[in-house]
């Protein structure tokens, strides 16, 4: 008798949301089975990898992170056309970490400024990330959405503390919201919940699970997301059927093995390259878990992490 491979049956979709306007729009979601597990189901659209440009020169960055953007790290626009055109990213993750209260608190007409400019410099779609402060974030991301009605950003993150405001912009703006949680498959579901209760639609949301790199919690991160893909394709939880998004990269090179240059710590070895393949291997995982989009920084390590892509959806 002939093997033949045992399989799942799934009775759940992932949804299809659209990202960016236009000619710049990419759609992700769409998943009738786990992650790759095409002899079981369908994955219509590949995984994105947005890169990520911050609106302040990095202050703490590895020499490896900021090798491929010398001269471009003081200005967003021009860091972003690079990603973009010449690093070949399928969209733009800006980070406000400016307007941290703790840090230069940057005001949020600013901020919607410089997202404004680089939304006009590139031919991606752009997601827009806060500074991590609930309040802050509520008001900046509020002036973004304002500011670039109707170009359907991806903003973030939405919290439990400020989904209202950022929800309500969404809504009123027409820009997709980032949902997230710490880590928690019933937290994720209680605010997608909210968020559909406050009136975003299902095809304006997507899931941040948050994560930790590799080496750092990203086990727990894994089998939360895992979790959550088991109920939405095989328990049919409405709720949890929403594509997944991982702003990655920099959990990844913030860490002191990323960090550590070869003089420091020889044992550890050539520290662009470990670097790199903490980033890949991290990603890769989280591909594994279910992500759509991933957030990255090295353009090697996006190489390479496009490349297993291709490898497994050939």
């Amino acid at each position: 008798m002939a093997f033949e491979i045992p399989k799942i049956q799934y009775t759940g979709k992932i949804k299809e949301i659209t990202l960016g306007k236009g000619d710049k729009a990419v759609t992700v979601g769409g998943e009738t089975s786990y992650p790759f597990h095409l002899f079981e189901g369908e994955m219509p659209h590949n995984p994105k990898i947005a890169m990520e440009v911050y609106d302040m020169a990095p202050e703490d960055w590895a020499d490896a992170a900021l090798e491929p953007f010398k001269g471009v790290t003081d200005d967003p626009v021009a860091w972003a056309k690079k990603c973009a055109e010449e690093y070949k990213a399928d969209m733009i993750a800006l980070q406000l970490c400016s307007t941290d209260p703790n840090g230069l608190n940057r005001p949020a007409e600013e901020a919607a400024e410089t997202a404004k400019k680089v939304l006009e410099a590139v031919n991606v779609p752009v997601i827009i990330w806060g500074s991590d402060n609930d309040e802050k974030d509520a008001e900046v991301l509020r002036k973004v959405s304002e500011v670039c009605e109707g170009e359907n950003l991806v903003v973030g993150p939405v919290v439990e503390g400020n989904y209202k405001i950022v929800g309500a912009g969404a809504i009123g703006y027409k820009h997709t919201a980032i949902a997230s949680t710490p880590i928690d498959i019933n937290l994720a579901k209680q605010l997608n919940i909210l968020l559909g209760n406050l009136g975003v639609p299902d095809e304006q949301i997507i899931v941040d699970p948050t994560t930790g790199g590799l080496g750092y919690g990203i086990e727990y991160t894994y089998s939360v997301m895992e979790r959550d893909r088991m109920a939405a394709l095989t328990q049919q939880d409405e709720k949890l059927q929403f594509p997944m998004l991982c702003n990655m990269a920099r959990e990844v090179w913030k860490t002191k093995e990323a960090k550590l240059s070869e003089a420091e710590e020889p044992t550890l070895g050539d520290a662009k390259k470990r670097g790199i393949l903490m980033e890949a291997i991290t990603s890769v995982l989280l591909l594994l878990a279910g992500a759509d989009v991933l957030v990255m920084r090295h353009p090697d390590a996006v190489k390479l992490v496009r490349e297993y892509i291709e490898e497994m959806t050939a």
